[in-house]
């Protein structure tokens, strides 16, 4: 387990649990990683909810109420689709924010328009607008998810 990805799950859960907040994530590419990561502090059940491991395009419908015409039109690695990942994750819990991972590990899967290592990360608090950033990662496919791993909790932070 990387030390440095457990310090941040660890700082996020102090302040989460400070500030009386729980948690959610909605996971593609990272395969429940953020959810593993988090789960890895002990005491993460005070701050941490539950994680949707949505890998098919099916159970990002299914769990997350994401719209099958955003699929269709954006498809599963894209901004629209990240958003509506990340509301379906406050919508289908308890959590007061979340966060949501899609994008293309590798090493197959990759276009011109979105090639390996294209990540969509977004964040946010209920009642709030969700933030997104698209990343390019470089490396090999547990690097890209690593590297998504550890952008998602230090986006929590901010």
């Amino acid at each position: 387990m990387d030390a440095e990805l457990v310090a941040l799950a660890t700082q996020l859960g102090q302040c989460l649990k400070a500030n009386g907040r729980m948690i959610a994530t909605a996971e593609s590419c990272t395969g429940g990683g953020i959810a593993q990561i988090i789960t890895e502090v002990s005491g993460s059940s005070a701050w941490f909810d539950r994680g949707f491991v949505t890998y098919s395009n099916l159970s990002k419908v299914q769990m997350l109420a994401v719209n099958p015409a955003t699929l269709e039109k954006y498809g599963a690695v894209s901004e629209q689709t990240s958003v509506e990942m990340v509301m379906g994750a406050l919508a289908h819990s308890t959590a007061d924010c979340a966060v949501a991972v899609t994008g293309i590990a590798g090493p197959d899967g990759g276009s011109l328009e979105k090639p390996v290592g294209t990540v969509f990360i977004a964040w946010c608090y209920k009642n709030e607008t969700a933030k997104v950033i698209r990343k390019h990662y470089l490396g090999n496919r547990h690097q890209i998810r690593t590297q998504t791993v550890k952008t998602a909790l230090e986006g929590l932070l901010l």
